[in-house]
């Protein structure tokens, strides 16, 4: 995923706050209510943020696609235990450490 200025923004305020005049850039960005436009740096220092706390996560989404379903957890758990079931999530968690990629 990549991160826009539209998903900052969005972030920001809620309801129908702001618009674009054209291209969905800084320089056509719209506000239609009371709330005050922020400045350039200032949404180019949020999309940044928002990418970075993504990309950083990384580990979090592939963690997920690989966990065992939940049943087979459960099933885990009945046959082996709680210390067997640390162990095969363990596999998991050293496969993606957090913070590596």
């Amino acid at each position: 995923m990549t991160y826009t200025l539209e998903n900052y923004l969005v972030g920001l305020h809620t309801g129908q706050w702001f618009g674009f005049d054209g291209e969905h850039t800084y320089a056509n960005l719209v506000i239609h209510s009371d709330d005050t436009k922020p400045t350039e740096q200032e949404c180019i220092d949020g999309v940044t943020a928002l990418q970075t706390i993504y990309d950083n996560n990384q580990y979090q989404r592939d963690r997920a696609t690989e966990y065992p379903a939940i049943a087979d957890q459960l099933d885990d758990i009945f046959h082996n235990g709680i210390d067997g079931w640390k162990a095969t999530i363990q596999l998991t968690k050293d496969k993606y450490p957090k913070g590596g990629n």
